[in-house]
């Protein structure tokens, strides 16, 4: 396979999210209004946020490249999420990021 220099390979961002005891229906309620303000940002290919049966909730978003998603999460949706999500999480996200290897469709 090859790439073109300069064009940039889609950015993905993934990770589960656990909730406190007693705090899942706070966590999912915050994490269902991210979903359709997020698909609206410039940049955005995909946004999809899934809840595990062990009550895990599993995010996963495309971003066209690493400069939208950075300003994805420069914005005040982010930074008030942000700011409230640590008291109802069970430890740190599980988060991972990456540019995207395999051909995006167009």
């Amino acid at each position: 396979m090859t790439t073109t220099p300069n064009v940039q390979a889609p950015v993905s961002l993934y990770g589960f999210l656990t909730p406190r005891p007693g705090h899942a229906d706070r966590l999912r309620e915050m994490l269902l209004d991210l979903v359709e303000p997020s698909r609206g940002h410039d940049g955005n290919l995909q946004y999809h946020l899934h809840e595990q049966e062990d009550g895990r909730f599993f995010l996963y978003e495309v971003w066209r490249s690493r400069e939208d998603l950075d300003r994805h999460n420069a914005t005040a949706l982010l930074a008030d999420f942000m700011a409230e999500v640590p008291e109802h999480l069970e430890g740190a996200p599980e988060a991972y990021s990456g540019e995207m290897k395999s051909p995006y469709p167009a």
